[in-house]
């Protein structure tokens, strides 16, 4: 799978099927290794002398100076470490300057990663990568590379801090010492999912000074809004599995006053690298926040490496809970839980990973005796009247539980119980994690709520696992908007279970069902990547009446359940006009007014023979194509002509939808070459009139409608200072939008 962003081709990425994008530079022969992990193929490297070896990108990459780009590989080596670099170039194509990764702290067979970032020099037009191996001993020492990338920084979407500080990779300038540590960059043998391209080979070295805590803090503070969640992590890689390392998210005020801080530590398996999750929500004074990490009761030159640091607003379990991240998915704690009543007892869970549905850790609850306990969550603001529902997800670990009986307690402003809802009683069998829901309207006077657990352990030393706890307001599981006015239909889905695969139909009155598109293509049993998908379905049919048929399967050609759509109808309120669309760039749709409908033709392939003898000819014919004809057309503004050479210029098939009653159905259509002329002679006239050769086309399979992938202007914010920086790399508001840079 390519890299998205590469600069590279796919062929030097992945060594597959051959090793042409590569080179020798110096004391080194290639050739093709096998058992890669991006395709099979592996750059094999082997000295032809003792020192160092070089090899690099045959082709050189066209740069800009002054931008921060990024370079990352797979490594594997028994005998030495690595390095990469960027090669810089000027335009004649001589070197400037290599920017060096450091060399990775120990040889090793297994894949591991390497990578490098920095700007590019003044001067510079082009560049390379170079991949080294240092220093063998002799002829003939191998070293192994594949998965190759030359770009931008790859960073986390919706992260505050820059991407300097995130990954380490070109400096530790974003991070000081707080209290006694020294901050440096290292290199460890880290061994990374093939398709995870977030982390890369620096990690930010914490040393302890000498015997007792220590701790470093970001040098970036970056802006909040008070009343926000937010959630940090870190990727920590502790000393021993002994050591208490830990991570804050912390708030000041605008004078730099820390306001508020938020800990978690990490309950280490190993001395591997492990996420460690934490949520907090700005308090009503807080301007910007950071992060720190450390060690506590650490040795003299213990370190603890950090990579891939993130904080960023909160992406909730569920779409609308009301329960804080940390009450929810137990992090950092318990998360305000509390046993109201029987002898349940309460923790997180230990050590990280060992039990988890969402993050790391989940709620631990444990019963010494065969007895009912109710947990009681945090209270969370409600609305009275509205319905509501409760969620857990829950694991039988030990023991036995008869039941679990998942109720809301409410409350009016004054924090006194107006009761609770009837709740709905589960059994909770052993072997796998369970969702379990309840709903129920507030009462009149609600203001506040919590979510209640009535465990029924049916016997002693009992345990019961939970996670992903939520509360949120229910909507319909499918709704649909008719938007008329720029032609399309929103269809909203909800509830949507995670790991399953889905289908989306648009079926027309006559049962006809028709795959709707999204970001991927025709939604043909995709994986669902949220509990929530909203879809702008601009090919709908106007003037028809439609529906939506969502299909759930728990595995490919595995059908799990069904839900359907109440009708919609899109209108279309001028007849003497038409839409043009594209149906992966819907944001350049264009409606146009019809001069006059295409005379269609249906050209076919024939072929006369004269046979002796005969009256008449034998002809042999293809199938007759489709319609071919001239659409007329007008624009009326400069806006709309710009529009329509906007939709023309990428010469993609267009969907052609004109209004009900016109005697022409939708069609999609391959627009040929196009006139554009004057209607009078009169400068100032901003109406032309087209002519569009039209020839008609099938409904276009693959193509994924066009978007920012999760892109907000927070990403934009804190790549860009001004908004003169963003004139000098976006040519349109559309790129920069899709972040297609120039």
């Amino acid at each position: 799978m390519a890299i998205p962003g590469n600069l590279l081709s796919p062929t030097t990425e992945s060594i597959d099927p051959n090793t042409s994008g590569w080179t020798s530079l110096l004391n080194a022969t290639i050739s093709k290794g096998g058992g890669g992990r991006n395709g099979d193929g592996c750059l094999l490297v082997k000295s032809v002398a003792a020192g160092e070896t070089r090899v690099r990108t045959v082709s050189s990459y066209p740069v800009t100076a002054g931008t921060v780009y990024q370079v990352f590989a797979d490594a594997s080596g028994a005998t030495v470490p690595e390095r990469i670099g960027i090669r810089w170039l000027n335009a004649a194509g001589t070197e400037i300057s290599i920017t060096w990764s450091l060399v990775t702290m120990a040889a090793a067979s297994a894949w591991h990663r390497i990578s490098v970032a920095g700007a590019a020099p003044t001067g510079t037009a082009k560049a390379q990568v170079v991949l080294s191996a240092m220093t063998p001993a002799a002829a003939g020492v191998s070293s192994f590379f594949e998965n190759v990338y030359l770009g931008l920084p790859i960073r986390t979407t919706g992260n505050l801090l820059p991407f300097g500080t995130e990954s380490t990779e070109i400096d530790a300038s974003g991070w000081a010492s707080e209290v006694n540590a020294t901050i440096s960059r290292q290199v460890p043998v880290a061994s990374w999912s093939v398709d995870w391209y977030w982390a890369g080979g620096h990690t930010l070295a914490v040393t302890a000074a000498a015997a007792g805590n220590a701790a470093a803090v970001t040098v970036d503070r970056p802006t909040v809004t008070p009343g926000t969640e937010y959630l940090a992590h870190a990727y920590l890689q502790p000393p021993t599995l002994s050591s208490v390392a830990w991570l804050e998210l912390r708030f000041y005020d605008s004078n730099g006053n820390q306001i508020q801080v938020t800990r978690a530590t990490l309950a280490p398996p190993g001395t591997g690298m492990y996420r460690q999750l934490l949520s907090a929500v700005a308090p009503a004074s807080a301007a910007t926040c950071g992060i720190a990490a450390g060690l506590d009761g650490a040795a003299a030159g213990q370190v603890l490496r950090l990579e891939t640091v993130v904080v960023r607003s909160l992406i909730p379990l569920v779409t609308g809970t009301v329960l804080p991240y940390a009450s929810g998915s137990f992090e950092q704690g318990t998360g305000g839980w509390s046993v109201t009543s029987g002898p349940a007892t309460l923790a997180r869970s230990t050590p990280w990973g060992a039990a988890a549905y969402s993050g790391n850790y989940a709620l631990t609850v444990t019963s010494a005796t065969a007895a009912t306990s109710t947990l009681r969550s945090p209270l969370a603001p409600v609305t009275e009247g509205v319905n509501w529902r409760a969620q857990i997800i829950v694991r039988h670990s030990a023991g036995s539980w008869t039941s679990a009986t998942v109720r809301v307690r409410w409350y009016d402003a004054a924090n006194v119980s107006l009761g609770t809802s009837t709740g709905v009683a589960y059994a909770v069998p052993p072997g796998s994690w369970y969702l379990l829901t309840s709903d129920a309207v507030a009462p009149a006077g609600a203001t506040q709520a919590a979510v209640e657990i009535v465990a029924v352990a049916g016997s002693a030393t009992s345990v019961l696992w939970v996670d992903g706890v939520a509360l949120w307001q229910v909507l319909p599981l499918t709704a649909v908007e008719a938007v008329s006015a720029d032609g399309y239909i929103q269809v909203t889905l909800r509830e949507l279970p995670a790991d399953y695969l889905i289908s989306l139909y648009r079926v027309t009155p006559d049962g006809a069902r028709t795959l709707v598109r999204g970001p991927d293509g025709l939604i043909d049993q995709q994986s669902i990547e949220s509990d929530t998908m909203v879809l702008e379905d601009h090919e709908a049919p106007l003037g028809v009446e439609v529906s939506y048929r969502v299909e759930l399967y728990s595995s490919p050609g595995v059908l799990a359940s069904t839900r359907s759509s109440d009708p919609v109808l899109l209108t279309h309120s001028d007849i003497n006009t038409a839409w043009l669309k594209d149906p992966g760039n819907p944001q350049r749709n264009v409606r146009v007014l019809v001069q006059t409908a295409p005379e269609w033709e249906r050209p076919i392939e024939q072929t006369a023979h004269v046979v002796r003898g005969r009256r008449n000819k034998v002809i042999l014919s293809g199938r007759r194509q489709g319609l071919e004809g001239d659409l007329a057309i007008w624009t009326r503004t400069d806006a709309e002509r710009q529009a329509l050479h906007l939709l023309l210029d990428s010469g993609n098939t267009l969907l052609w939808q004109a209004a009900p009653g016109m005697g022409v159905t939708d069609m999609y259509v391959s627009v040929a070459s196009i006139s554009e002329g004057r209607v009078t002679h009169l400068a100032q006239e901003q109406w032309r009139t087209w002519t569009l050769p039209l020839t008609e086309q099938d409904m276009p399979v693959t193509v994924g409608v066009n978007g920012a992938a999760g892109r907000t202007w927070q990403d934009v914010l804190t790549e860009f200072s001004t908004w003169g920086d963003l004139l000098d790399v976006y040519g349109t508001w559309e790129a920069v939008w899709l972040d297609q840079r120039g």
